[in-house]
C-alpha cells in the first residue's frame, strides 16, 4: 500500500467518526461547497481553488480533533476494564428529540416548555387543513435507501404504516438545516414573491365537520401555488438531502409519488392552529413535511414560530399533549418533519403591515 493509500484509508475512518465530523457539519459543508460551484459558474479553476481552500481549514479541524479523540480513546481503553468496558459517547443530533430523563435540559432547535396538564375532558380532534382546490403538479418517484426505523427504546414514535397499527403517542421530531440555498438562489426566490403579490391568494382549511364548509378561524395566511423556477429548484434540493433526513428521522424509506409545494405569506395577526398535515382523505398520501423560511432583510416582523407538539392517540385522531418543541424563523433554513405530526404556527407581529416585510415560506409535502 502506498502512503497516499495510507493516508485516504485514514481520512475516510476519520471522517466517519461523528467526534470529529458530525453529520450536520458534513451536510454544511456539502452545501457549501455546492453554492461555492454554483457561484463560480463551473470555472474549474475558481472552483479548485475554492476546494483548496477548504481541504485546508477542514484537514487543520479534523488533525485537531483526531489528535483530542485519540487521546480521549486511549484513556477510555485503560479505565474501560475498570469500568466493565462501558464507555459512552455524546451522539447529540442537531433538532431531533432526545430520551425521556428525569432533569429536563434544553431541547433543539427551540425550547421545550414544560408539559400542560391535560383537561378532563378530552380535546375535540384537530382540524385538518387539506388544502381546497387542485393541487400542483408532482414529479416522478424517487426510490431511496436508508436506515431503518429506530427502536422503541430510542423516544422516537414509530410512524404508521400498511404494516403497523397507529402509536399511542407521536414524540415531536424535526431535522433542521442551516444555510439551505446559495445566496443568489435566496435573493432569487425573494424577488420571485415580492413581485407576485396580486397573485397570492387567502388560504383554505377545509373543516373537520363539513368538508363544504371552509374555516378561517383556523388558519390566517396567504399562499401561492405557482412558484415558477423555484418549484424545480427546491425539489431537487430536497431529493438530495432526502436520505440524510429520513435517516435522522427514523423513517422508512419510501418512492416519491408526488411533490406539493406553495409559498406562504404571514402578516400581522396571521397564525395557523395545531393541525396535522395528512388527518384528511385528500392528504392521507402525504410522508414528509418541509418548511423552508426566508423573508425580506432587514427582518420586519417577530412571532410566527413553527411549534411541533408531542400528541397522544384519542379514538381515531391524534390531540396534543400541551408539549412541543419551537423553531423560530431562520433566514435560509428549512425544517423536515412527518406530516403526522400535530404542528401550528404562532401569531406574526408585524407592525409595518407590508407584504414585503412579511414572513414568507416555502412548504410542501412529499407523498408516497
Amino acid at each position: 500500500m502506498t502512503p497516499r493509500q495510507i493516508l485516504d484509508s485514514f481520512s475516510e475512518t476519520l471522517v466517519q467518526d461523528e467526534r470529529i465530523l458530525s453529520q450536520r457539519e458534513r451536510a454544511l459543508l456539502s452545501s457549501l461547497l455546492h453554492h461555492a460551484k454554483q457561484a463560480s459558474n463551473h470555472n474549474p479553476e475558481t472552483h479548485e481553488a475554492v476546494k483548496a481552500v477548504f481541504a485546508s481549514a477542514v484537514g487543520e479541524t479534523i488533525a485537531q480533533r483526531a489528535f483530542a479523540v485519540l487521546g480521549s480513546s486511549v484513556v477510555e481503553r485503560i479505565l474501560a476494564p475498570m469500568a466493565g468496558g462501558v464507555t459512552t459517547e455524546d451522539r447529540t443530533i442537531y433538532g431531533m428529540p432526545q430520551p425521556p430523563s428525569p432533569s429536563p435540559g434544553p431541547q433543539p432547535p427551540g425550547n421545550r416548555p414544560p408539559a400542560v396538564p391535560l383537561p378532563s375532558t378530552p380535546p375535540s380532534p384537530p382540524p385538518n387543513d387539506a388544502p381546497k382546490g387542485p393541487q400542483p403538479p408532482g414529479h416522478g418517484s424517487l426510490p431511496l435507501k436508508v436506515n431503518g426505523q429506530r427502536d422503541a427504546g430510542s423516544g422516537t414514535a414509530v410512524l404508521e404504516t400498511p404494516r403497523s397499527r397507529k402509536p399511542e403517542t407521536l414524540t415531536a421530531q424535526c431535522v433542521v438545516l442551516d444555510e439551505f440555498l446559495a445566496p443568489q438562489e435566496l435573493a432569487s426566490l425573494v424577488d420571485y414573491a415580492l413581485e407576485r403579490e396580486s397573485d397570492f391568494q387567502v388560504g383554505e382549511v377545509i373543516s373537520p365537520a363539513n368538508a363544504e364548509v371552509v374555516d378561517y378561524e383556523h388558519r390566517r395566511s396567504r399562499v401561492l401555488m405557482d412558484l415558477g423556477k423555484h418549484e424545480p429548484m427546491i425539489t431537487d434540493r430536497v431529493r438530495n438531502v432526502l436520505p440524510l433526513v429520513l435517516g435522522k428521522l427514523g423513517m422508512e424509506d419510501f418512492s416519491i409519488a408526488s411533490v406539493e409545494s406553495q409559498i406562504t405569506s404571514s402578516n400581522d395577526g396571521d397564525f395557523f392552529r395545531v393541525h396535522p398535515d395528512n388527518g384528511h382523505d385528500e392528504v392521507a398520501g402525504r410522508y414528509l413535511t418541509f418548511v423552508y423560511f426566508f423573508h425580506r432583510e432587514p427582518k420586519q416582523f417577530e412571532g410566527g414560530e413553527l411549534r411541533i407538539h408531542d400528541a397522544r392517540l384519542h379514538g381515531e385522531h391524534y390531540v396534543t399533549t400541551g408539549d412541543y418543541q419551537t423553531i423560530v424563523p431562520q433566514q435560509n433554513q428549512i425544517v423536515f418533519f412527518p406530516c403526522s405530526m400535530l404542528h401550528e404556527i404562532t401569531p406574526v407581529q408585524c407592525p409595518t403591515g407590508d407584504f414585503a416585510d412579511s414572513r414568507f415560506t416555502l412548504n410542501g409535502w412529499l407523498r408516497r
